[in-house]
């Protein structure tokens, strides 16, 4: 089978501003000149699969999040979805209508892991059972696709390590910046010194509608005929029926992470991924329930402060994070690494890249009337926009390619289990510094909590 996926990495164009042409032939020098402000990138990546490739997959937890990385799966060749969980049975109806009939479907995941034709397993659960079906799935001797954050509590972590290194098999967490044409771009300018040293890092994501703050819509039928309440609860405190805290379980501590664990772990991936870090080693958080008091136990403003040490691969630094769900205009999300010579915006789709340094021809620099001709100049930083092609399938589609050619090819992925952990303690130390108004201390090395 031809696999159409020339779009992956094939081009990267940088639009030079201002003095952009002198940087890119500093800072690009594998691209391919193209005009004096356009230079294109190539890294054409095509593969052919013979019928012995094809993997079959399956499905546990088929909410929104689940639905959307199966539909993005389902978009690599050579790909079958074979199987459907999930603990409401209208999601379960919702499989067969999307998908097909003749899917299976179950309300028992292990039913899913002791099927034999099933090669690999998309976990999109709740995060309290993350680690549980992680491991059980890859026991059973399945790979692994599992949504962020990996773990609900730091002291899951270790378990699902040891579950990847005695299986063999591939395990992949699902932040998908880390696979984005973005994120890989950024790395490569960090790397070639275009900021300089790195000395702080901040992001930020905000949302703006109400399903995407966590009132998730919740369907008329819920009750404990459609929902199996029971086992859902299996693994935490047992309470009675609430269909609030099933299908809008972010919004409490049992089942969710906060917006640290859905929100920070993200750009916890990126920034880990783009400078080879292990992780912070003091964590600091604060915030409050500043606007959704609907019976949520999270706060809806937060913000954290992370010490990154020396390593030798990177100088001590800074990073400060937030995430507002009150703001309603300007839903958003950024990453921006700061140097001592310039910084860099990173998205998935797209670097801007910011020198402090001046040129010759910048065409900013102009003596103006009778002024002295050797007075400072205010001047703006040159600037380099890269963006990826149009055609380009984007990060999430990057990530599942990688995770299904790891596993053709016996390969190894950037997000595995150490990986998604050392994104995940972070977050998940930034609830606990809330919860507890201090200091978190982590080893990043060792990946331990210190006293």
């Amino acid at each position: 089978m031809n696999n159409d996926y020339s779009a992956r990495r094939k081009f990267l164009k940088a639009l030079g501003l201002s003095s952009g042409a002198l940087l890119m032939s500093k800072y690009a020098s594998a691209f391919e000149k193209s005009n004096s402000e356009e230079y294109i990138i190539r890294l054409d990546s095509q593969q052919y699969l013979s019928p012995n490739d094809n993997l079959n997959i399956a499905l546990i937890g088929a909410g929104s999040m689940g639905t959307s990385d199966t539909n993005t799966a389902l978009q690599v060749p050579g790909i079958k979805l074979v199987a459907v969980c999930d603990l409401y049975t209208g999601r379960l109806e919702a499989a067969k209508k999307r998908w097909g009939k003749d899917l299976f479907t179950t309300q028992r995941y292990k039913e899913i892991l002791n099927r034999k034709d099933i090669d690999a397993v998309i976990i999109a659960t709740p995060d309290h059972w993350h680690k549980q079906i992680s491991v059980d799935a890859l026991n059973a001797g399945k790979h692994v696709y599992c949504e962020k954050p990996m773990v609900h509590s730091i002291d899951e972590g270790p378990a699902v390590i040891a579950a990847q290194k005695s299986s063999g098999k591939i395990f992949q967490v699902g932040s998908q910046g880390v696979s984005s044409l973005g994120n890989e771009k950024a790395k490569e300018l960090l790397k070639a010194g275009a900021i300089g040293e790195l000395n702080y890092a901040e992001g930020f994501w905000a949302r703006r509608d109400p399903v995407a703050v966590w009132q998730y819509p919740i369907p008329d039928d819920a009750s404990p005929e459609t929902v199996d309440w029971e086992t859902y609860i299996s693994n935490t405190t047992k309470r009675p029926f609430d269909k609030m805290r099933f299908f809008r379980w972010r919004n409490y501590t049992d089942y969710g992470t906060a917006m640290a664990g859905d929100l920070y772990v993200h750009l916890f991936s990126s920034l880990h991924f783009i400078t080879n870090t292990l992780g912070p080693e003091r964590i600091y958080s604060t915030g409050g329930l500043r606007h959704w008091n609907d019976g949520r136990e999270v706060p809806d403003v937060q913000i954290g402060d992370f010490d990154y040490p020396k390593t030798d691969v990177h100088p001590a630094f800074n990073l400060s994070l937030r995430c507002n769900f009150v703001d309603g205009t300007s839903g958003t999300t950024y990453l921006k690494l700061i140097g001592s010579e310039g910084a860099m915006n990173v998205g998935w789709d797209d670097v801007t890249l910011l020198r402090n340094t001046a040129h010759d021809d910048d065409p900013f620099r102009k003596t103006q009337g009778n002024q002295s001709s050797d007075r400072k100049k205010i001047l703006p930083p040159s600037s380099i926009v890269y963006k990826a092609e149009e055609g380009y399938k984007g990060g999430p589609y990057d990530h599942m390619f990688n995770f299904f050619s790891a596993i053709r090819n016996n390969g190894q992925i950037m997000e595995d289990a150490i990986f998604g952990y050392r994104a995940a303690a972070p977050a998940l130390l930034s609830n606990d510094s809330y919860r507890e108004k201090k200091v978190m201390n982590w080893d990043p090395v060792n990946m331990k909590k210190l006293a």
